[in-house]
């Protein structure tokens, strides 16, 4: 850990300076905090607002932004206005990426920065994720990734440095709740977002609530799987969402796992590639 630490340390002092991709996650925090020991005055954070992530995630990065003493921009991107993303193909990601690291180009070039970073690890190469072709297009660099950091490393190593967001739940896009195909609208997330924040007044930290038309499918961590049966709790979780509009009420056997919406994508591609094959 210490070898990969001080590797992170070593390429951001190459760089001299950087605009950062800085969502909040523990991911881009530790970015953040090793450029800011590094770099100081020679970074600009830059968090998104945006329709697609809760609020209170904004307040919490401005807070840790502050308390490294570094410079943070609010960038107000509006993905809902684009056809393409809001018509959610698989694609999605691709144009909301495409959008911000346009912005974050636009803002390393008028301060003069030659590089735009981001917070990705050597996990998020096992998943799906076409905001990596935006990233080169861009020529987005992640140095957790150049220096060897996995998930549980980054987590590891945010806790060896006392950081308060070390044990953090995994966030992603609100859209990411939502079937490919089904249209993304502000009504949408807002119901997804509420239906979530239902689970979490239970004490539920990392929570998935997936969007199936009138069915919600909760993916929760397997542990919890006896909090939420306790009791009476799985009645109040599932007369919450029914006042969301949901008519049924779902819990995925599964338990959490990141990406489970382009499960179904995997097996469509793992299916014509057997049908090539065997043409071949």
């Amino acid at each position: 850990m210490d070898q990969k630490w001080d590797r992170l340390r070593e390429l951001l002092l190459q760089m001299q300076c950087a605009v950062i991709a800085y969502s909040g996650g523990v991911d881009s925090s530790l970015l953040l905090k090793a450029a800011a020991d590094v770099l100081g005055p020679n970074i600009v954070a830059v968090t998104a607002d945006s329709e697609t992530y809760p609020p209170a995630e904004l307040d919490e990065a401005q807070q840790f932004a502050r308390s490294l003493g570094v410079r943070h921009r609010i960038l107000q991107t509006a993905e809902l206005s684009s056809e393409d993303f809001a018509a959610n193909s698989p694609e999605r990601c691709y144009f909301c990426k495409k959008e911000l690291y346009g912005k974050l180009k636009q803002i390393a070039d008028s301060e003069g920065f030659p590089f735009i970073l981001d917070g990705s690890n050597l996990d998020d190469l096992k998943d799906y994720r076409p905001g990596n072709r935006a990233a080169g297009e861009f020529g987005v660099r992640s140095p957790l990734r150049e220096a060897g950091f996995t998930k549980d490393d980054v987590r590891s190593c945010a806790r060896m440095l006392n950081l308060p967001v070390w044990d953090k739940p995994s966030l992603a896009c609100l859209s990411s709740r939502i079937p490919y195909g089904t249209r993304i609208t502000p009504e949408l997330l807002r119901t997804i977002q509420a239906a979530e924040d239902h689970l979490r007044v239970l004490g539920l930290r990392q929570v998935r609530v997936r969007h199936h038309g009138d069915t919600a499918r909760i993916e929760i961590e397997q542990d919890d799987f006896k909090q939420l049966l306790a009791e009476d709790r799985h009645r109040k979780v599932v007369a919450g969402l029914k006042t969301l509009g949901y008519v049924y009420v779902c819990l995925d056997l599964e338990g959490y796992r990141t990406g489970s919406m382009n499960e179904g994508m995997k097996r469509v591609r793992s299916a014509e590639c057997g049908v090539r094959s065997e043409k071949e």
